[in-house]
């Protein structure tokens, strides 16, 4: 048998058993995410830096994938964001401190609206926070946005306007990064 002929038919018997990850920096980002009886599709990943230093990976959740930022933010449709720890220079204090600052950034310095929110999010993520955790942020209309860490179910945080100002960190105007904000988009 044609040994090209071969390697063509094997490739195609495997084709189906391709990775359903992809690596990246490090983290392990799964191409589908199921939580809450709901399963999502990677819309797109990246990573975030500072100062030359990859800090966490952050990929984009959606049930249909979507290059619209304004229509992710907008709609009140199930979508999710993975937070993927790749420094061990990040703790629960700097990864704080970043969030409330992307929440200032994503609702134009007004986080009054949504303090209490903001608030029980930080009470929650007091939990230590080393290389290699990771935080999958859920939203669904009817439940709000559900908080899990390391696969461990935290709690539910409703409100359709914390949802946006909290996509809006990534996906906003003023994005926490614009390259990063792309990838996730799948741009």
């Amino acid at each position: 048998m044609n040994r090209k002929l071969v390697v063509g038919l094997m490739m195609l018997i495997l084709l189906p058993f391709q990775a359903k990850a992809r690596e990246i920096s490090g983290a392990v980002i799964p191409e589908k995410l199921e939580r809450a009886g709901v399963a999502f599709v990677l819309n797109g990943a990246g990573i975030r830096s500072r100062f030359f230093m990859d800090i966490y990976v952050s990929a984009l959740y959606l049930e249909d994938r979507s290059q619209d930022s304004e229509k992710i933010l907008r709609d009140d449709m199930n979508k999710g964001i993975r937070l993927h720890i790749v420094s061990s220079f990040v703790d629960e204090d700097s990864l704080k401190s970043a969030i409330k600052e992307g929440f200032e950034n994503a609702t134009g310095g007004n986080t009054q609206p949504i303090r209490p929110q903001i608030e029980r999010l930080m009470e929650l993520m007091n939990e230590e926070v080393t290389k290699g955790d990771f935080f999958d942020f859920v939203y669904l209309p009817d439940s709000g946005l559900k908080i899990y860490k390391n696969d461990t179910f935290l709690e539910d945080i409703k409100g359709l306007n914390f949802k946006r100002a909290f996509f809006g960190i990534w996906l906003g105007d003023d994005p926490v990064d614009d390259d990063l904000k792309e990838e996730m988009l799948g741009l």
